[in-house]
């Protein structure tokens, strides 16, 4: 079966707090609490969690910049807590629950900042679960501390844990290698914070306060889940983690209790345009090593996945694969270096110069394409 028939437009379900076991609402979002919800799902029934909890920023005034423009602070509801007691338990009811519906070979991932990160480290461990690896999310464009009181707060943390310390668990390691053109993923991240058209607006405003980008989940998703599978978040928020899951044939369930935020989410899940079956292999054979990162211009979104590649001369043609590797007929797979020594019977090739974008219309050299994003993310 096609990813296009396999993911379906969401639905929204509203539950009952007591409701009992139910089959898995496949690629549809749950509204309401996430532990009432979560409480209605089969145990041992999700393969893997995102998560992005509550920060409990509890701040207190207005965050102006040296204009005095007001900067669109995280004061909505859902982050507020009487006390650090009173979100403790409120981690560990819902890590509980977690763990009770994730496989024997599930893992989850859990997002956040200084405020709260420490402590959701310490409720994971507390839970049985076993940290794997923390993952320091640099961004690329970071907000400024426009007091001057302070470090720049230019990171956020994951937590990447499995259910226990001898429980086996997916991870993409080959996949990973591939995307960032054969050097061992790190396990810091440069990527920007969401902007641009992926950020949602309603009336010249945010939709959400802390939208997270695609490209961060992208990488996630592409790592520790395979194709089919299902992936839970529990605060879907906006719906990145459904969007991205749909374009990478993974099936999603998301828990929502905001009207608003489940109208976007919706609308923007349906706009995700599955990939193609073939794009979404990924590479699992050894590749020649290469010095730039071919697939970060995959992962951020400059050349999607599927994208035709052609030569100056449009001899040979490549499809993009969702972890920068190259699918051309009557080739092994590999790099665009490789592939593009390979259709020339050329000992090597610079596939940064050799291929090139076809829209159709006119070619454009994919070193190009690499050029824009070094603009665009520049320190």
């Amino acid at each position: 079966m096609g990813v296009m028939e396999r993911v379906k437009t969401p639905a929204v379900k509203q539950r009952a707090a007591k409701a009992a076991p139910v089959e898995l609402p496949l690629d549809s979002i749950l509204q309401g609490d996430c532990i009432e919800m979560m409480r209605s799902l089969p145990a041992a029934s999700i393969d893997m969690i995102f998560a992005d909890p509550p920060y409990n920023l509890q701040l207190g005034g207005d965050l102006h910049r040296p204009d005095g423009s007001q900067v669109d602070a995280v004061n909505d509801e859902w982050d507020k807590f009487d006390s650090l007691a009173t979100y403790d338990r409120f981690t560990h009811a819902w890590l509980k629950e977690a763990k009770r519906i994730l496989k024997p070979g599930g893992s989850i991932w859990v997002i956040g900042s200084y405020h709260n990160i420490f402590r959701v480290g310490a409720a994971l461990q507390d839970q049985g679960y076993w940290i794997l690896n923390d993952i320091v999310w640099r961004k690329a464009n970071p907000m400024p501390n426009f007091k001057g009181t302070r470090f720049t707060n230019a990171h956020e943390t994951l937590i990447w844990a499995s259910m226990g310390e001898k429980a086996r668990y997916t991870f993409n390691y080959r996949a990973m290698k591939t995307l960032n053109d054969e050097l061992q993923m790190r396990s810091d991240w440069l990527i920007p914070i969401c902007g641009g058209q992926e950020r949602l607006k309603k009336g010249g405003t945010k939709v959400h306060p802390t939208q997270k980008p695609e490209a961060l989940l992208y990488r996630i998703l592409l790592a520790c889940s395979n194709p089919g599978d299902v992936v839970l978040d529990p605060f879907f928020g906006t719906g990145t983690t459904g969007a991205v899951a749909k374009r990478l044939g993974r099936h999603f369930i998301g828990i929502e209790r905001e009207d608003d935020y489940i109208a976007a989410a919706l609308e923007r899940i349906e706009m995700a345009l599955p990939l193609d079956e073939s794009a979404v292999k990924t590479m699992m054979a050894p590749q020649a090593a290469t010095r730039v990162a071919f697939g970060m211009l995959v992962s951020d979104g400059l050349i999607a996945p599927g994208t035709l590649l052609t030569d100056a001369k449009r001899r040979w043609k490549a499809k993009v694969r969702v972890d920068g590797s190259l699918d051309c007929e009557g080739q092994p797979a590999g790099s665009i270096h490789k592939v593009g020594a390979g259709v020339q019977g050329a000992p090597s090739c610079n596939g940064w110069t050799f291929w090139h974008v076809d829209n159709g219309k006119e070619l454009r050299v994919i070193d190009a394409v690499r050029q824009d994003w070094l603009l665009t993310n520049e320190a």
